[in-house]
């Protein structure tokens, strides 16, 4: 199974500054998270980790550590047309499928990174392929910051929101059973859907709920789901994020 990751890095960031470039053990961070996904390249796997940049900054940080990158344009949109133009800057072609894992996550498991890229080559009827992970408590599965996933009895997305769902009607103060589904954000793409998702209209429930995914749904594009038993690392959002993986680095 050949694939393409792709690691969108944006230099500027409201909440940290400069978040690509953050030192993390002696090097930045987008580095530690290609190095940790090309991880996957050294067990066999036909694996190519480029970083779509938007700055200077980052393309000359990824060459320092020889890491592969392209400079996107800075006015992107969103995440999905700077990827699409990465696509397109690499000659891709439309059968190929590349693999979103976004330039703050360094904590990432290369595992998760190819199952996602392996349900989405086992799937034909999906366009996308993604990853989520059972939710333990009722804290989380209240909280419209941890996005859940409904799936269809082939494991495909039916639905994804930020209130709680499945909500069980007769204990509304409980976890449904089983488990209701929080969905990791990492993402497979064929790449000739990649370059169409970009021209397609906006969907009523993705600017309701802010989630760019809704827009294939309601497209009717199919989304495949891995269901993984272990929870993802955690992101870098903050500067509390930062200091907490530096912290697991030195350990």
């Amino acid at each position: 199974m050949n694939f393409t990751v792709l690691i969108p890095a944006r230099l500027a960031s409201t909440r940290l500054p400069n978040k690509p470039l953050a030192d993390i053990a002696g090097l930045p961070m987008v580095v530690r998270v290609a190095q940790r996904v090309g991880s996957l390249a050294h067990k066999g796997r036909k694996v190519r980790v480029v970083v779509a940049a938007d700055n200077s900054e980052i393309m000359e940080a990824c060459r320092l550590h020889q890491v592969e990158a392209v400079l996107t344009r800075a006015d992107h949109a969103s995440g999905s047309d700077r990827l699409a133009e990465a696509c397109e800057l690499l000659s891709l072609g439309d059968e190929e499928i590349v693999i979103n894992v976004q330039g703050d996550e360094p904590l990432i498991a290369p595992a998760l990174v190819e199952a996602v890229a392996r349900l989405l080559s086992e799937q034909p009827t999906a366009s996308m392929s993604t990853a989520a992970h059972a939710i333990d408590n009722v804290a989380d599965f209240r909280n419209p910051n941890v996005v859940k996933v409904v799936l269809d009895a082939s494991a495909m997305a039916l639905y994804f929101s930020r209130a709680p769902i499945p909500l069980w009607r007769d204990q509304p103060t409980c976890l449904p059973s089983p488990a209701p589904l929080r969905h990791i954000g990492i993402y497979g793409y064929r790449v000739g859907f990649l370059r169409k998702f970009p021209t397609l209209s906006q969907a009523p429930m993705e600017l309701a709920e802010s989630l760019e995914q809704l827009r294939a749904l309601w497209h009717g594009y199919r989304i495949a789901v891995h269901v993984t038993q272990e929870a993802p690392g955690a992101g870098v959002d903050t500067p509390e994020d930062l200091e907490r993986v530096r912290r697991l680095f030195r350990a």
